[in-house]
C-alpha cells in the first residue's frame, strides 16, 4: 500500500486531515496478503477497518506501531493462531477493539484488560477455549459494548465480577458453557439495552430485576435450564424483543405482558407454561411475531390478536387451545397444528387480495369449512390434514411447494390447474373422497412424495409418472386405479411405492420386480409377474402374442399415407384435366356468404386472383394477398385461400360443406383468425381471412435464414406464442358448440399479428365434432407428417387428443428450435424429443440457442417437458387442452413485460417469401 503519492486523500476508502491520512476503511476488498509493516508508517492514523477481508494469518502484531490507533476493526477474516500475551501494545488510546468472527484460539491473555480507554470488546465468535478473564475485564470502567460469545469456553459459572461493568449497554454471552445462576451483581448494569445469555447451561429462575429493567429493549436467554415462574411483576416497559424459550418455566403467562408496548417479537416457546394466553397481549400494537409452541397452555386464542398489530408469525402448535379462531388478518406463518380447534376455518385468512400467507400448518385439529376457489399467490406451505374440511380441491398457489391434506372430507377431482404447478414438491391428499382420474399433467411436477391412497380415484395411472424423476414416494393404495403399470414407471428411483388395493392388471414393471417392493402391489389379483424368483405370491404372465404389433401399426400408417398420396394425386390430375377443358367461371356464378361487415364484394377478390398476388400454395388451392376496400374510401389487405373442387358438388355435400363454413365463419376469439367470408362457385371455393402482418410462426422459427432480417423470437415471446395458442384450441375443444377438432395444428398455421400475438389459422381440415353423431371422436386423415398423432395410422376414429400432440410438437419447436419433421423418414421431432429426455434429461443442449438466457431455462424446460407429454403415443395419456393451457399459464406472470420483436423493413409481411 503506497500512500506517498500526492493523491492519495482521493483515494476510496482513504480519509485526511490537512493532507495526513487519519482512517482508512476499507471492509469487503478481498485481501489475503498480511498487513504491511508500512502501514503503522502513518503517525496520523487513528481508525483502521479491514472486516470482511481474507486475511488468514495470526493476529498482526505489526499494528502494536500504530500508536495513535483508537478504532480497530479486524472482525470477519480468518486470523488464527492465539492472541500474544502483550496484546496490551496495542495503541492505549484504543476506544474500539472488534476481533469477532475469526479463528483465534486458546486464552484471553489477562492484558486484554489494561486498555484504559476502551468502550468496545468484541471477541466473539472464535475459538477460545480457556477461562475468559472476567476479573481481568471488569477493569475496564469505560466498557459499553461486550461481546463473548459463541467461543467454547471451559464450563464456569456466571462471574460475578462482570457486574462492576456499569456503563454496559450491550452484554452479549451467548454460547461459551456457563454455568450456575445468573449473579444478582448483574443487577447494577442499569444501562443495558441487551442482554443475550441464550445457549448456556444457567439454572435458577430469572432474577426480578430483569423483567423490571427500566432500559432493556433485547433480552435471549432461550437455550438453558431455567425453572420457577416468570415474575408477576413485568415493567420492563421498553422491551422490543423477549425470548426465554426452550428452557424448564412453569407457571403462567403474566398479564402484565399487556403493558409492553413496545414488544415486537415474544418468544416463550418449548417451556411448561400453563393456562390461558392473557386477553392483554392481543392488544399490543406492535406485536408482529409471537410464538408460544410446546407448552401446556388451553383455552383460545385472544381475539383481538392480530387486529391491532402488524402480526405476521403465529405459532401456538402443540398446546391444549380450543374454540374456534378470529382475527390474524395480515399473517405471513399461522402454525396451529396439535391443539383442540373447532369451528370453521375463517375464511378471511385465505384472502387472495390482501393475505400475505405463505405457510399455514393446522393439521390435527378440529376444522371445518371449504375452500375458496383460489387460494393465495404466495402460498409455499399448507399443511391441515386430520381436520374435518369438506368440498373441493382448491386452485393452488403457483408458488406452492408442500400440500398436505390427508384425511378430511374433500371430494370432487383433482383440478388440472392443481396438477400445473411445476413448484410442488409434497402432495398428500390421501383418505379422502376424491374421485376422477389422476390428472395427465402430473409429469410437470417436481414431486418427490405423493400420496393419493384411500380414495376412490379410478381410470389408469398415467404414463407421465415416468416424467417426474425427482419421485421417490408414491402411494395409490386403495382406490380404484385399472389397467396396466406404465412402463414409463421403470425410470424412477422408488425409496417406498404403494399400488395395493386397486384393480390393476398386466405385468409388474421389471424394475420393479424384486423383493424391495413385494408389498407394493398386494391385492391386484390381475397382476402378474415374469418368473418365480423377482417377486412371491404372484402369477406368471402367460405367453402372448405380441407378433410385432408396433411395426405392424407403422406398417398399416405407411400404407394409409400411401394410399392418401394416391388419392390426392388422382384429385390433382382430374383437376388438371377439367381446368384444360373449361374457361374462366361466369362471375355471376360465385356466391358470397359473409361472416362479418365487409365493405367489399366477390368481384373485388375475383379481380385480385392474379399472378402477382400469389403468395403461396397448400395442399388444397393457392393462398393470395389481395387489397380490398375497408370502408370510406379506405383499404385493407385480406388473405384468400383458393380451394379448387375436384369434381362438382351435388347439392347436399355443398350443402355440407357450407353449413361447416358457416360454423368457423361464427367463431368469435381473439386467438382464431378470423373467416370474413366464403365465396363458392361449383369449381372452386374462396376463403377469405384477415390477413396477419408478421406471418407464421413456421416464418420465424424455421426461414429466418432464407427470408433474411429476422430477428430471432425471444422467450417471452416464445412463451406468448403457446398461451395464445393453446387459448385459441381450448376455446375450440371446451367452449365452441359444437366442439371443433382442427387436425391439422402446426407452426405454419399459427399466425402473428403485428404485436406477435398469435391465432390459429387454416381450418381447411378442421372436424365438427357433432357432425358424425359421436361427441368423442372423428373420423378422416388429414394432417403434416412431424405433427400427425400416431393413432391417424390405426385408428378409424379419432379425437381432439389429435390436436393435443401436434400442439404439443409445437412446444418442442418452440424450446428446441428444431423442425417437426426434416423431410426424411427417420427424424420426427416428438421421437428425438422422447429418446433424448430418457437418455440424457434436461440438457441445456435441448434448448434453441436463442434462449438459453439463465432466466428462462427453469421455464423452457418445463414448457419442454409439458411437450412431451402432449406427444405421448396413446391418446388417453396426453392432457386436455385445458390442461395444456393452465399449465402454461403459471409462466405468464414471469413475462408480462414481454420483449416486443424488432420488425424490420418491409419484408416483414403475410406469407412473403
Amino acid at each position: 500500500m503506497d500512500l506517498t503519492s500526492s493523491n492519495h486523500c482521493k483515494w476510496g476508502g482513504v480519509t485526511c486531515k490537512d493532507g495526513l491520512v487519519t482512517a482508512i476503511s476499507l471492509p469487503r476488498q478481498t485481501f489475503r496478503k498480511p498487513i504491511p509493516p508500512s502501514l503503522c508508517l502513518l503517525k496520523n492514523l487513528t481508525y483502521l477497518d479491514l472486516s470482511y477481508n481474507n486475511f488468514s494469518t495470526s493476529f498482526p502484531t505489526i499494528l502494536y506501531n500504530c500508536s495513535n490507533l483508537k478504532y480497530l476493526d479486524l472482525s470477519n477474516n480468518a486470523f488464527g493462531g492465539k492472541l500474544a500475551a502483550d496484546i496490551n501494545s496495542l495503541s492505549a488510546k484504543l476506544e474500539h477493539l472488534n476481533l469477532s468472527s475469526n479463528r483465534i484460539m486458546g486464552e484471553i491473555p489477562p492484558s486484554i484488560g489494561w486498555f484504559p480507554k476502551l468502550k468496545s470488546l468484541l471477541l466473539d465468535t472464535n475459538q477460545f477455549d480457556g477461562s475468559y478473564p472476567a476479573k481481568d475485564i471488569s477493569n475496564l470502567a469505560n466498557l459499553e459494548v461486550l461481546t463473548l460469545a459463541e467461543n467454547p469456553f471451559l464450563p464456569a459459572p456466571f462471574q460475578v465480577e462482570l457486574g462492576k461493568l456499569t456503563r454496559l449497554t450491550y452484554l452479549w454471552l451467548s454460547g461459551m458453557n456457563m454455568t450456575g445462576e445468573i449473579p444478582e451483581s448483574l443487577s447494577s448494569l442499569t444501562e443495558l439495552s441487551l442482554l443475550s445469555v441464550s445457549n448456556n447451561m444457567l439454572q435458577g429462575t430469572i432474577p426480578t430485576w430483569v423483567w423490571q429493567h427500566k432500559k432493556l429493549q433485547y433480552l435471549y436467554m432461550f437455550a438453558n435450564s431455567f425453572t420457577g415462574e416468570i415474575s408477576s411483576s413485568v415493567t420492563a416497559v421498553n422491551l422490543v424483543e423477549l425470548d426465554v424459550s426452550s428452557n424448564n418455566l412453569t407457571g403462567t403467562i403474566p398479564d402484565d405482558f399487556g403493558r409492553l408496548i413496545n414488544l415486537t417479537m415474544l418468544f416463550l416457546y418449548t417451556n411448561q407454561l400453563h393456562g390461558s394466553i392473557p386477553p392483554s397481549i392481543g392488544l399490543l400494537p406492535n406485536l408482529s411475531d409471537i410464538r408460544l409452541f410446546e407448552d401446556m397452555l388451553s383455552g383460545s386464542l385472544p381475539p383481538e390478536l392480530g387486529k391491532h398489530s402488524p402480526l405476521g408469525n403465529l405459532e401456538v402448535c402443540n398446546n391444549n387451545l380450543s374454540e374456534s379462531l378470529d382475527g390474524c388478518y395480515r399473517l405471513n406463518n399461522l402454525m396451529l397444528y396439535n391443539n383442540h380447534f373447532t369451528g370453521e376455518f375463517p375464511k378471511s385468512i385465505w384472502s387472495v387480495v390482501t393475505n400475505e400467507l405463505t405457510t399455514v400448518m393446522i393439521q390435527n385439529n378440529n376444522f371445518s369449512g371449504t375452500f375458496p376457489t383460489q387460494l393465495p399467490w404466495n402460498f409455499t406451505r399448507l399443511e391441515m390434514s386430520n381436520n374435518r374440511f369438506s368440498g373441493p380441491i382448491p386452485t393452488l398457489a403457483g408458488k406452492i411447494e408442500v400440500f398436505r391434506a390427508a384425511n378430511n372430507s374433500l371430494c370432487g377431482e383433482i383440478p388440472w390447474n392443481l396438477m400445473g404447478i411445476s413448484q410442488v414438491t409434497e402432495l398428500d391428499l390421501s383418505g379422502n373422497q376424491i374421485t376422477g382420474s389422476i390428472p395427465m399433467t402430473i409429469g410437470v411436477l417436481k414431486l418427490n412424495a405423493l400420496n393419493l391412497s384411500g380414495n376412490q380415484i379410478s381410470g389408469t395411472i398415467p404414463a407421465a409418472f415416468g416424467f417426474t424423476s425427482g419421485l421417490t414416494i408414491l402411494d395409490l393404495s386403495s382406490n380404484a386405479l385399472s389397467g396396466e403399470i406404465p412402463k414409463a414407471i421403470n425410470k424412477l428411483k422408488l425409496n417406498f411405492l404403494n399400488l395395493s388395493m386397486n384393480q390393476l392388471t398386466g405385468e409388474i414393471p421389471t424394475s420393479l420386480q424384486n423383493e424391495a417392493y413385494e408389498r407394493s402391489f398386494l391385492f391386484n389379483p390381475g397382476l402378474c409377474v415374469s418368473s418365480n424368483n423377482s417377486i412371491p405370491n404372484f402369477p406368471i404372465c402367460s405367453a402372448r402374442a405380441n407378433n410385432n404389433n408396433d411395426i405392424s401399426r407403422r406398417l398399416i400408417a405407411l400404407f394409409l399415407v400411401l394410399a392418401s398420396i394416391m388419392l390426392v394425386g388422382s384429385a390433382v390430375g382430374g383437376f388438371l384435366l377439367l381446368k384444360r377443358q373449361k374457361n374462366t367461371q361466369d362471375p355471376l356464378s360465385w356466391k358470397l356468404t359473409q361472416f362479418h361487415a365487409l365493405h367489399f364484394t366477390e368481384y373485388d377478390v375475383l379481380s385480385g386472383l392474379c399472378e402477382q398476388n400469389w403468395i403461396g400454395s397448400g395442399r388444397s388451392g393457392k393462398v393470395y394477398r389481395i387489397s380490398v376496400v375497408d370502408g370510406e374510401g379506405g383499404s385493407r389487405m385480406v388473405a384468400v385461400k383458393k380451394i379448387w373442387n375436384a369434381q362438382n358438388l351435388d347439392s347436399k355435400l355443398e350443402k355440407d360443406f357450407l353449413a361447416e363454413v358457416q360454423i368457423l365463419g361464427e367463431i368469435r376469439h381473439i386467438n382464431i383468425v378470423k373467416l370474413l367470408c366464403c365465396i363458392s362457385s361449383s369449381e372452386a371455393k374462396l376463403l377469405v381471412y384477415e390477413y396477419m402482418e408478421n406471418g407464421s410462426l413456421d416464418r420465424w422459427l424455421h426461414q429466418r435464414d432464407r427470408v433474411g432480417s429476422l430477428a430471432p423470437l425471444d422467450w417471452p415471446t416464445r412463451l406468448q406464442i403457446a398461451i395464445d395458442s393453446a387459448r385459441g384450441l381450448c376455446y375450440m375443444h371446451h367452449d365452441s358448440s359444437p366442439a371443433i377438432v382442427h387436425c391439422d395444428v402446426k407452426s405454419a398455421n399459427i399466425l402473428l399479428d403485428p404485436e406477435f400475438r398469435a391465432k390459429i389459422a387454416d381450418f381447411g381440415l378442421a372436424r365438427i365434432l357433432l357432425k358424425t353423431g359421436d361427441p368423442e371422436s372423428i373420423s378422416g386423415i388429414g394432417g403434416t407428417f412431424g405433427y400427425m398423432a400416431p393413432e391417424y395410422g390405426y385408428r378409424l376414429k379419432v379425437n381432439e387428443k389429435v390436436d393435443v400432440y401436434s400442439f404439443g410438437v409445437v412446444l418442442l419447436e418452440l424450446t428446441t428450435g428444431r423442425v417437426a419433421n426434416d423431410g426424411g423418414l427417420e427424424y420426427c421431432l416428438a421421437e428425438w424429443a422422447w429418446r433424448q429426455y430418457q437418455e440424457y434429461g434436461l440438457s441445456i443442449d435441448l434448448l434453441d440457442e436463442d434462449i438459453r438466457d439463465p432466466a428462462n431455462i427453469e421455464d423452457a424446460f418445463a414448457v419442454f417437458t409439458l411437450g412431451v407429454i402432449c406427444t405421448g403415443g396413446q391418446p388417453s395419456v396426453r392432457p386436455s387442452m385445458k390442461d395444456v393451457l393452465y399449465a402454461l399459464l403459471r409462466f405468464e406472470h414471469k413475462s408480462r413485460e414481454r420483449s416486443p420483436q424488432h420488425v424490420v423493413s418491409e419484408e416483414m409481411s403475410l406469407l412473403e417469401s
